[in-house]
């Protein structure tokens, strides 16, 4: 966005907006006092009316005079993401967001982070939850030793490394020949097969019809970005 870091360091920093993994909090302040002294990090003043909004969006009302200290660990990683907007960043920064969050306060949690993406604000998240950035994410990076394996759209990064799994169980125990796709598991009855697109699950299903052959259970696993990231980086998820 064209600050320096070094040179033109006050410009670059209220630019971003950065909530940490770890729960860093002040034990000595309540959330309202908290969300004051870090406007006062940036020179701003008099900023109640926003604080109230961001402290409303993301149920801190309640909690606004309570001491951090008595503040569970969601509520607590809450007020990292409202510290993290109290000068209305234009990009922010999440770390493992909803890292210890309960599934209520997730969902909360996604809805506000949502909103201000609506508004204008772009947000990088860092997440070991493919699920999130799948659902949440228009654009993905994948590290691999840390460099980036891949920067494309969730689509197309779905589109170009995944595909589809076609999970089958037969009145017969073989596929009839050539059948589309890659067969990557039989056992009697039951097959996988790996599909590049829908138009092979066409023609895969127009095979068996073809041959007679009855169909006893059907199940289609789409492409989803656990598979890519294996692709990609040859391990598990969890690493």
């Amino acid at each position: 966005m064209g600050a320096d870091v070094a040179a033109d360091y006050r410009r670059a920093r209220r630019m971003l907006g950065v909530v940490p993994q770890e729960l860093v909090f002040d034990p000595f302040f309540t959330v309202r006092e908290t969300l004051r002294l870090q406007s006062g990090y940036f020179g701003i003043r008099g900023n109640d009316a926003w604080i109230e909004e961001v402290m409303a969006h993301l149920d801190l009302s309640a909690k606004a005079d309570v001491n951090m200290r008595a503040l569970s660990g969601g509520m607590k990683r809450r007020v990292l993401v409202a510290q993290a907007l109290v000068h209305k960043p234009p990009v922010i920064v999440l770390d493992e967001p909803t890292a210890g969050v309960d599934v209520e306060l997730r969902q909360g949690l996604w809805q506000f982070v949502r909103r201000l993406n609506r508004d204008g604000h772009t947000v990088v998240l860092t997440t070991h939850y493919l699920e999130e950035a799948e659902l949440h994410c228009n654009r993905i990076a994948m590290l691999k030793a840390g460099r980036i394996a891949a920067l494309d759209s969730t689509r197309n990064l779905l589109e170009t490394f995944s595909g589809l799994e076609l999970r089958l169980r037969l009145d017969r125990e073989s596929l009839p020949q050539p059948f589309p796709g890659q067969l990557i598991f039989s056992d009697k009855s039951f097959f996988r097969v790996k599909l590049q697109d829908y138009r092979q699950l066409e023609d895969a299903l127009a095979r068996l019809r073809e041959n007679g052959v009855q169909i006893q259970e059907l199940e289609l696993q789409p492409p989803d970005l656990e598979e890519v990231f294996v692709r990609l980086t040859g391990r598990g998820s969890g690493q």
